[in-house]
């Protein structure tokens, strides 16, 4: 759809990566590691010792966690690594993981590559919330991990403390692994709260935590993420790692551990508050397009539907382009099942507000006045 954006000159709010850069403290953070030869050399393996310390102190900080630099903690390339690292390393050929549908497209591919199966639970609109009877059905004797994406891709849920306090009572029943995902872990509106798994009672052991700097700081290109997990845990994934991009991201790495430690409460709450404003501002011009709309509570991502259209998703996306030169994704890609995504679109709002704003006139114009020549 990236692609089709830049073919019709269209507006991309299909994939998910901010249209401005990051801190001016963060850039020129990296611009000054490379020039004084910090980083542009292999770093060391599981990360350079100052982001380990920083994501060690960023989790304290923010949750109250306490996790050891050197023996909990890993650098990895992005949280796509981080993920694929994780299953790699802890899965093995047979066993079974179940997945939040719909999910992150990484996801299918991880568990495919370690030999394992992806077991999912569906999340159904309108607040996509967490079946917890589906999800205590769905673990059978071969299943080894839960994989749970909170804020939520594609949908913008973000999981309630009663929601994972009942996985954290799976996983400790059936002895399971959590692998969380949680890079929108600051992008949380209105009266929601990101709360990490790892901080209930009985699963900080059992947590395989996974967050990055692309969200948070407007550096997607970056790929610099990281994993928190017990040793043993941890040991796992490093081994993983090491045979996939082995390290990454030298001079980027000091950056962000300076990003981590500097930037205060304030930056993350402008964070927060601005995309709030950006996400609002395409809900209602959605709303006013004639598209029922799910606002989200977290991510950089709204879910529209087009059924009143009488097509599906994928056709609707595909002709978008041309008819309003706006691109979206259709969320069915993030199903196994089909059915149950067929009629929605996922668009993103990460975007100058200007953009949203000529987005916005442009799906009103098509669809309004769609409507109204079906009208008369």
């Amino acid at each position: 759809m990236s692609a089709l954006a830049v073919a019709t000159g269209s507006i991309n709010l299909g994939q998910g990566f901010p249209d401005t850069d990051g801190p001016a403290s963060l850039l020129q953070s990296a611009a000054d590691a490379i020039l004084a030869g910090r980083g542009n050399q292999y770093p060391p393996g599981p990360g350079i010792p100052e982001l380990r310390a920083a994501v060690a102190g960023h989790r304290s900080r923010h949750y109250g966690l306490s996790y050891d630099p050197d023996t909990e903690v890993l650098i990895t390339a992005g949280a796509t690594e981080a993920i694929a690292a994780t299953l790699l390393g802890l899965l093995n050929p047979g066993d079974e993981v179940i997945a939040l549908e719909p999910y992150y497209d990484s996801y299918a591919a991880g568990i495919a590559m370690a030999g394992a199966r992806r077991v999912p639970v569906t999340l159904h609109p309108p607040g996509f919330t967490l079946d917890v009877d589906a999800l205590r059905a769905a673990v059978t004797p071969a299943t080894r991990a839960l994989l749970i994406n909170s804020p939520h891709n594609p949908t913008g849920a973000v999981l309630s403390r009663a929601e994972l306090t009942a996985i954290a009572a799976v996983a400790i029943d059936h002895d399971l692994v959590v692998i969380t995902d949680e890079v929108y872990e600051h992008l949380v509106y209105d009266d929601a709260e990101h709360i990490p798994l790892a901080t209930l009672p009985g699963m900080r052991e059992r947590t395989v935590s996974i967050s990055s700097a692309g969200k948070t700081f407007s550096v997607t290109g970056w790929k610099i993420g990281w994993v928190l997990a017990a040793p043993p845990l941890l040991a796992a994934v490093r081994s993983a790692k090491q045979f996939l991009t082995y390290v990454n991201g030298g001079p980027f790495q000091y950056a962000v551990a300076e990003a981590l430690d500097t930037l205060g409460p304030g930056f993350y709450t402008g964070l927060r508050d601005s995309h709030q404003d950006r996400r609002d501002l395409l809900a209602a011009g959605l709303t006013a397009a004639g598209f029922p709309v799910y606002v989200p509570k977290g991510t950089y991502f709204i879910t529209a539907d087009v059924s009143h259209l009488g097509v599906d998703g994928l056709t609707f996306c595909r002709s978008l382009p041309r008819r309003c030169g706006v691109v979206a994704i259709p969320a069915s890609v993030f199903y196994d099942n089909k059915t149950a995504g067929a009629s929605l679109v996922r668009f993103a709002f990460c975007k100058r507000t200007p953009v949203l704003q000529d987005a916005v006139g442009r799906l009103r114009s098509a669809f309004q006045e769609g409507e109204r020549h079906r009208g008369e």
